[in-house]
């Protein structure tokens, strides 16, 4: 009994910072404080995201490094610059409603981007075996069918949304089970067991 009382917002004094949810075919519309929160908190990221990206450039050693920068910088800049235009559009010229439309939708495509650009480093420079090659590619093919999931159903189905993100950002991790590591000149270990 004290859970959901404890979990419905709307009876908290708080309950004026958030509106009361919405039907799953319509969007929610965030209020004057939230519009504010928004704009704030993902323009406060952009600068740190840009000077971040370009630290990784230069401390690239080799061709795949300066790649992979570059996918991650990108993946993460457009996130937040993305976001940050959406967000502000919403918020200060709601009456532009088509241009307010394609940026949700853009700002929803940019996190597959985001989610597959993050795993570019760690599955471009790392040895994680013969699934990782596969990965690679996956990920992007991933993010390409979020995109175009979100293109024709845009706030139709939010839980099938929901579990598109929650699958991309697990799935490309499951190479670790095919990863091989040395213990020691001539044993190694995959998915746990030792071969000799």
């Amino acid at each position: 009994m004290f859970a959901p009382r404890l979990l419905d917002f709307q009876k908290t004094k708080y309950a004026r910072f958030m509106n009361h949810r919405v039907p799953a075919h319509r969007r929610y519309q965030p209020t004057e404080c939230e519009h504010a929160a928004n704009c704030a908190t993902h323009a406060l990221w952009i600068i740190p995201s840009i000077l971040g990206s370009s630290n990784l450039y230069f401390l690239s050693d080799d061709d795949w490094e300066t790649i992979s920068a570059w996918i991650y910088g990108l993946g993460l800049c457009g996130l937040f610059v993305v976001s940050t235009v959406f967000h502000t559009i919403s918020w200060k010229k709601s009456h532009l409603r088509t241009v307010e439309h394609c940026l949700h939708m853009s700002d929803r495509m940019v996190i597959y981007f985001f989610i597959a650009a993050s795993y570019a480093p760690w599955l471009n420079l790392r040895e994680l075996g013969p699934w990782a090659s596969h990965m690679r590619w996956l990920v992007w093919i991933m993010a390409s069918v979020g995109t175009i999931y979100v293109f024709f159903f845009h706030e139709r189905y939010k839980l099938v949304e929901l579990l598109c993100y929650v699958v991309m950002g697990f799935f490309p991790a499951l190479v670790i089970l095919s990863m091989t590591r040395e213990l020691r000149p001539g044993v190694s270990v995959t998915c746990g067991l030792r071969q000799e």
